[in-house]
């Protein structure tokens, strides 16, 4: 195993009704001006940013508001989320919804408390300095950007997709009331499982050192997910089940399922991030649709682990091999996916790619880890081109 450093300073308040706090949570995290983020229709036609505009103004605290984030958020909000937060002097960060509007709100962060240009963190140009302190009310149990040190954003100009880490960003409060969830269409409930399986399964499958409790929190979660997704296909209503995929989304990525090993792999996100830049494709479904095929690819370079995760997580009896075993785990993976309607190839996600798109991935993919990426195996620009061919 490795050493490592642990830290999760989010307060999480999680429970029935829990946005009803949001303004003493603001204040006692020192906010005094808040800019509310949030994304399209849903948190207005729920009642939910009414409901929270009335909390802050009964509290008397001043906000304003900034709509508009979308899946794969966009470096243009970003921009006017910076100049909005400088004009009005605000000191405060509320994100209403999922990991788009959490995200960007981390980017607007960044920009209205360092000078420059905030895409030169995600470029990986400078280390930001300062973030305006964010707090977070959930709607979809998906990315854990709740509590995580990470973002996402897409900017336009070349569909170019990064994500930056900092402890800067790590959300003061997080706010997450699992009925928030319930409205959400079946096709995005199961999108945030697989994100939150991933982000597991990222840290799982490396060559770098492990810790026993470690996997057998990983295992764990991954197994209650699995469970409680199933669940949720056939009864989108089911509150417990919508409170184990919730708080088992905030475990996934706030470094719990990962103390001890080296990191993680990470690549089926970097992957992923080209194939949502290019095609806009929702997160969870672009990382099941390259999953099967990365795994193939590194299984042999990395087998004890892949033989450890199909006997331990999905229940495959050992074969006469360690690789007819793994290969189990992987097709067994594979049809959990599709159970719960996910896809696992591009042709399944809808997405037609041209082998110069998958030529420009590769290149575009290999440029974002500056070369090389990879714990489970060591991937550069041919490997990545050659898990695109197969997964098309």
């Amino acid at each position: 195993m490795f050493g490592f450093n642990y830290y999760t300073p989010t307060k999480v308040v999680f429970g029935k009704k829990t946005e009803e706090k949001v303004a003493e949570l603001v204040r006692e995290f020192g906010g005094t001006k808040v800019l509310i983020h949030y994304g399209g229709g849903s948190v207005i036609r729920s009642g939910l940013l009414g409901r929270v505009k009335g909390y802050l103004e009964a509290a008397g605290i001043p906000y304003v508001e900034l709509g508009g984030a979308v899946p794969n958020p966009r470096l243009g909000l970003v921009y006017e989320g910076i100049e909005l937060c400088r004009r009005e002097k605000v000191d405060f960060l509320l994100g209403v919804g999922g990991g788009s509007a959490i995200d960007s709100a981390k980017a607007i962060g960044y920009g209205a408390t360092n000078e420059g240009d905030v895409w030169d963190f995600y470029d990986y140009k400078r280390k930001a300095k300062a973030c305006l302190p964010l707090g977070v009310i959930l709607t979809i149990a998906a990315t854990g950007s709740e509590m995580s040190d990470s973002s996402v954003i897409t900017k336009e100009e070349g569909l170019v997709k990064r994500g930056y880490s900092s402890d800067l960003s790590r959300p003061r409060f997080a706010i997450m009331d699992p009925e928030l969830t319930m409205t959400l269409p079946d096709y995005q409930t199961a999108s945030g499982c697989t994100d939150i399986l991933m982000h597991t399964m990222e840290r799982y499958f490396t060559n770098g050192g492990n810790m026993e409790i470690t996997d057998a929190l990983a295992e764990g979660l991954l197994r209650t997910v699995m469970k409680n997704a199933l669940i949720l296909a056939r009864d989108p209503l089911d509150y417990d089940a919508r409170a184990e995929v919730m708080w088992a989304g905030s475990l996934s990525h706030n470094g719990l399922t990962g103390c001890g090993n080296d990191g993680g792999d990470w690549m089926t996100h970097k992957l992923e991030h080209e194939l949502g830049g290019l095609y806009d494709v929702a997160h969870g479904a672009g990382l099941a649709a390259l999953w099967g095929s990365w795994a193939r690819y590194v299984m042999k370079n990395c087998l004890p682990r892949f033989v450890r995760f199909a006997v331990n997580v999905m229940g495959v009896t050992p074969e006469s091999t360690d690789e007819e075993t793994a290969l189990r785990g992987i097709e067994a993976l594979e049809d959990f996916f599709r159970s719960i309607h996910m896809p696992t190839n591009l042709r399944e996600l809808g997405v037609k790619a041209s082998e110069e798109d998958l030529v420009l991935m590769a290149k575009k993919c290999a440029i974002g880890v500056n070369g090389a990426k990879g714990s489970a195996m060591l991937l550069r620009e041919e490997d990545m081109l050659a898990i695109y061919r197969a997964a098309r």
